[in-house]
Formats: C-alpha cells, sequence, structure tokens
C-alpha cells in the first residue's frame, strides 16, 4: 500500500466512524443526557460505553458469532424487545433528569447505561452484521473510480479489511464521543435553560426508539406463532 493509500484508509476509517456515531439516536440521546446533567466526564464515560459495545460487536463479527441473531428470527424478537424496556426506562431516568439538571448532580452510571443500550441495540447489531462485516472483508475501493475522468482512478484507494480503516473507524467515534459532550457543557454554560432542554429531547428520542423497538418485538414474535 502506498503512503498515500495508507493515509487515504486511514482518513477514510476516520469519517465514516464520525458519520456512524453522529447521528440523532438512543446512544447520542444518553451522552447528550450524562453531558449536561453531570457534566463532560460523565458524557464522556457514556459514549465510551457504546463505543465499548462497538468494540465488542466487532470482535463477535471476527468470529462470526452476531450472525446468530440473524439467523434466529426469536433471538432477534427477544432483543427488539429487552433494547426497547431498556430505553422506556431510561427515558424515565432522562426525563427526571431534566428536573433536577441544576440539582446535586446523582452519581454517573452512563457508561453502564450506554453499554447495555447499545449491546441490546439491534440496529448495532445490524450494523455489524452488514456493513461491519463489509469493513472486515479484504477488499478494495476505488474513492475517484466513479468519475468519469479515467486518470483519477487507483488516485485515491481505501482498503478494507485493513487495520488502518479499523483504527480510523475507531478513531472516528472516538472523537464523537470527546467532542460531543464538549460542545454541550460549553453551550449549558452559556444558556442555562439548555440543560433541561436537551435532557427532555433525549427523554423524548428514548422513548420513541423504545416504542418502535417493542413494536418490532411484538411483530416478530407474533409471526412466529
Amino acid at each position: 500500500m502506498t503512503v498515500l493509500g495508507t493515509v487515504t484508509t486511514a482518513i477514510a476509517g476516520m469519517v465514516f466512524g464520525l458519520s456512524v456515531a453522529a447521528p440523532p439516536g438512543p446512544m447520542n440521546a444518553v451522552i447528550a443526557e450524562e453531558s449536561v446533567a453531570r457534566g463532560w466526564t460523565a458524557g464522556f464515560r457514556a459514549g465510551l460505553g457504546a463505543m465499548t459495545a462497538d468494540a465488542c460487536f466487532f470482535v463477535l463479527a471476527l468470529v462470526g458469532a452476531v450472525a446468530v441473531v440473524e439467523r434466529v428470527p426469536a433471538v432477534r424478537g427477544v432483543a427488539f424487545a429487552v433494547g426497547g424496556l431498556l430505553m422506556l426506562y431510561f427515558a424515565v431516568g432522562a426525563a427526571r433528569d431534566a428536573t433536577a439538571t441544576h440539582e446535586a448532580p446523582a452519581e454517573s452510571r452512563g457508561f453502564r447505561k450506554a453499554f447495555v443500550l447499545a449491546i441490546t441495540n439491534p440496529f448495532q447489531i445490524a450494523f455489524w452484521l452488514t456493513v461491519g462485516v463489509g469493513l472486515l472483508e479484504p477488499g478494495r475501493i476505488d474513492v475517484l473510480g466513479p468519475l468519469p475522468v479515467g486518470e483519477l482512478s487507483g488516485l485515491l484507494v481505501v482498503r478494507t479489511g485493513s487495520p488502518l480503516l479499523l483504527v480510523g473507524f475507531f478513531a472516528g467515534i472516538l472523537l464523537w464521543v470527546v467532542g460531543f459532550p464538549a460542545t454541550l457543557v460549553a453551550a449549558e454554560r452559556r444558556a442555562s435553560g439548555v440543560g433541561p432542554a436537551v435532557a427532555y429531547a433525549s427523554a423524548v428520542v428514548l422513548a420513541g426508539f423504545g416504542v418502535v423497538f417493542l413494536g418490532e418485538a411484538l411483530t416478530m414474535l407474533g409471526s412466529l406463532r
């Protein structure tokens, strides 16, 4: 691999990791709630919890264990049910944090909370069943190949299955885990109303995903009869 190819693969992994970590969802809702209620350290720990779950899925994908969820519909249904119930439970906690943001903060359990949510999140499992497997399999993506200018073909090549791609991927997630809580804490310091608003929004996001997950679980388990 050329020096340019090495740099391209590492940067591509980092950008992809950021793009996976940044969209709104239950994990970012937990990180946001912990950040505004208990500070940057708590938000960072929550992010590490979600990232640790990704690392576990990465190892399971390597050995093929994650595929069991895809092959056994009952396991998928139970995973959705457990994930949905946990999200509803943590949504209640987020709503309580919204009213207690300016009181003495309780001990942070963000790492455990985010890890449990992430490890039972069927969407995260599905990611490692599909896109994650693609990251692990050796291959070659010509970034500029589809362009009509032929001489650019082969200039920027990303190597899937490369350790550099995977290191970049987790580095991108870590960058988000560091920056997102810092941004929220800075916003909370500038405007005191930001904290409760973020905590309430986190509760709504978690509750919404919880209801969706429970609906999916009922559909899946009901089809097994």
